[in-house]
């Protein structure tokens, strides 16, 4: 498959997960009426965390074929360590997720801001579904808890990928249980840190809230692009070392192969 075959479905892949899992968070997790009205009919974190794992997993299916469907640099750089995947394509997928993350939440900051009676100021006091520590933890939870969940889940999520995608696990499951995954990483950790275990996720709002006056979310994008990667290493490693070396193609990464 083309490189360029590879970055496009990454970009799509990655701009859905974006799209549909912030959208959830921003759009309908409470949904709120004309004026901020609260009408009691949201999804919650429970949808949330839904709607991320329904978006990794359809597109994995989708796409999972062409480009292994990562969306994500921590699964990137977790698989090329595992060498799953080839350090010469990890910078063109990881600059591609980023773009497309940006992308999505630029979307969804226009769809967003278009509600009567949402303005600049209100939509970036919300938080723009961006992840935080300390004081902008949903939970207000401190810096090395957050750090922690952070490096766990990952590591849990790149260790359900290696173990899914292994040449003798059952076949065709995978994204399904990636999905799953997904969902249960944000059932765990939304209190906590919004979840990130993506940083292309994370700093898609950030960036957003930066060009809105909250520059906040920036200043604390190094955990989110620091703790995913080093759980998403650490994970791929385990894994290896305990069901030792095996060899899949980049199309098999989301299990379609």
């Amino acid at each position: 498959m083309k490189l360029s075959s590879k970055l496009g479905a990454e970009f799509i892949g990655t701009y859905v997960l974006v799209f549909g899992g912030t959208g959830s968070a921003v759009l309908a997790a409470k949904f709120l009426g004309p004026g901020g009205v609260n009408t009691g009919l949201g999804i919650g974190f429970v949808g949330v965390s839904l709607a991320f794992g329904l978006t990794v997993l359809t597109m994995a299916y989708a796409l999972g074929h062409i480009s292994g469907g990562h969306f994500n640099p921590a699964i990137t750089l977790g698989l090329a360590t595992a060498r799953r995947f080839e350090w010469r394509e990890a910078l063109p997928y990881v600059v591609t997720q980023v773009v497309a993350a940006i992308a999505a939440s630029a979307t969804l900051w226009v769809i967003a801001i278009g509600q009567k009676g949402t303005t600049k100021r209100s939509l970036a006091a919300s938080g723009f579904a961006a992840n935080g520590y300390g004081k902008h933890s949903p939970g207000l939870y401190n810096l090395g808890a957050c750090m922690l969940i952070e490096i766990v889940l990952t590591a849990v999520f790149l260790a359900v990928i290696m173990g899914t995608t292994d040449k003798r696990a059952s076949k065709g499951f995978a994204a399904l249980a990636i999905g799953l995954s997904l969902t249960l990483i944000h059932l765990i950790s939304i209190p906590v840190t919004n979840t990130s275990v993506n940083p292309a996720r994370s700093t898609g709002p950030a960036v957003l809230l930066a060009f809105a006056g909250k520059g906040w979310a920036v200043g604390q994008l190094w955990l989110f692009w620091l703790a995913p990667i080093v759980g998403g290493i650490i994970g791929a490693l385990i894994y290896r070392a305990v069901a030792g070396d095996d060899t899949v193609s980049d199309a098999a990464v989301m299990g379609t192969a």
